[in-house]
């Protein structure tokens, strides 16, 4: 069920650079929350704790990445859910990472950051598992409960090493912004889980 620690690294990263975005914006219709993509019971890499020596151009190469991985995801499930909590969270997923893709582009312009691909990135298999399991669970309850049970797992992982994550960056707003992720990510591991408790 553990994937690499890059790639954890990647889901990670993501998640919490879209958790501070959504935080900020909680109470709009354009709000940037995240969802990932780790896995339960499904072969999808699940987030461990990073590994140290990453540069600020890795975390914005994983954060890009990461933000590709979750809007995908969430539009499978904007479209295949048949729970209505299921669909709007997939909707919710879908635009934010849209959105917090733009802003990791324009903070690495900015920053003048080149990304780059960490040491054995495996980034593209994490993406094709995730998309394979979402694609590959029949639509219905079987779909909702993938997808929901994935997130889950997902923002678990993620609040366990937000810490780390933010310790890797060298640049601070990189860091003050996955610092300030925590609470918006144990905000949608409540809405995550709140989902999940309706669908058992």
């Amino acid at each position: 069920m553990m994937g690499s620690k890059r790639a954890g690294l990647a889901i990670v990263l993501g998640a919490a650079v879209a958790m501070a975005a959504c935080k900020k914006s909680d109470n709009n219709a354009a709000d940037t929350g995240m969802a990932g993509a780790a896995a339960v019971d499904t072969g999808v890499a699940a987030a461990p704790a990073p590994p140290p020596a990453l540069t600020d151009a890795n975390i914005v190469y994983i954060l890009d990445n990461a933000n590709m991985l979750d809007s995908a995801a969430g539009s499978v499930a904007a479209t295949k859910g048949t729970n209505s909590e299921v669909r709007e969270f997939g909707k919710r997923m879908m635009r934010d990472h849209h959105a917090l893709r733009k802003q990791g582009e324009d903070l690495a312009k900015k920053l003048k950051v080149t990304p780059e691909a960490p040491a054995n990135d495996d980034s593209k298999a994490s993406y094709d598992k995730t998309m394979t399991m979402l694609n590959g669970a029949a639509k219905g309850k079987d779909f909702d409960k993938a997808y929901i049970d994935n997130e889950v797992t997902y923002h678990q992982a993620v609040l366990q090493t937000a810490t780390n994550a933010m310790a890797a960056a060298q640049n601070a707003e990189l860091k003050n912004l996955i610092q300030k992720a925590a609470p918006a990510i144990q905000a949608h591991l409540d809405m995550a889980q709140a989902i999940q408790k309706k669908l058992q």
